[in-house]
């Protein structure tokens, strides 16, 4: 993977690629100074400034501390059903994997199957893993495929032993390409109001950054 120079250095001390990046940032921070110090935020689509910056897949991720996790849950029984969304979270209590299964799915019916692709800013951390590894193990009937941007903590022996029982439990990991970026871009991210639908717009390296991650995922599961 080319050296990350170009990488804005306000970037890698935490903060957004730009000022407007910047300035919705604090939108949203005084819009819920009087909430709880954690949450999870559900809806249908996220704002475009958050998607910019906390899925771009650099390298190096720094400020980049939270989960955004967008989701297609298909319910195949007597009637399939479709629902999707996103969830969010603030990374100091449940984080949004372990929200989807005590919120969205917290129950796996046994006459049902549910296929269930997410499409997350990071991949999971030790906890969330072993919680997905356990979920999977329980619910036969449950199909979980996960696509996300980058890696988290990937060189950690204990991060890639929880990747590593996620694929024996039955999880689908891949690294997110261009394509599935632009899947989110035009199905779970807010186009402004009264306006056109604004097409995708790859960041620099996005394409060399997706092969860098899954050279690294293959290392891991082999």
């Amino acid at each position: 993977m080319a050296e990350k120079q170009e990488e804005p250095s306000n970037t890698q001390n935490g903060e957004p690629d730009n000022a407007e990046e910047g300035e919705g940032k604090k939108k949203k921070k005084v819009k819920r100074e009087d909430l709880p110090p954690f949450e999870i935020v559900t809806g249908e689509r996220l704002p475009a400034i958050f998607f910019k910056f906390q899925f771009r897949n650099v390298e190096y991720s720094s400020g980049r501390n939270k989960t955004f996790l967008c989701y297609v849950l298909e319910t195949q029984g007597k009637e399939s059903t479709t629902s999707r969304g996103y969830l969010e979270d603030e990374h100091a209590a449940s984080h949004a994997e372990i929200a989807f299964f005590n919120t969205i799915l917290p129950k796996c019916e046994s006459s049902l199957r549910y296929n269930v692709t997410w499409y997350v800013s990071s991949s999971p951390c030790v906890t969330c893993a072993d919680r997905i590894s356990e979920t999977l193990r329980k619910n036969k009937n449950l199909r979980l495929t996960i696509m996300v941007g980058r890696l988290f903590m990937w060189e950690e022996p204990e991060m890639q032993a929880a990747l590593k029982k996620m694929k024996s439990a039955g999880c689908k990991l891949r690294i997110m390409k261009p394509q599935d970026f632009e899947y989110v871009w035009q199905n779970f991210v807010e186009q402004e109001e009264g306006q056109e639908a604004q097409a995708f717009v790859p960041w620099e390296d996005i394409q060399e950054n997706f092969q860098y991650y899954e050279e690294k995922l293959a290392e891991i599961l082999q």
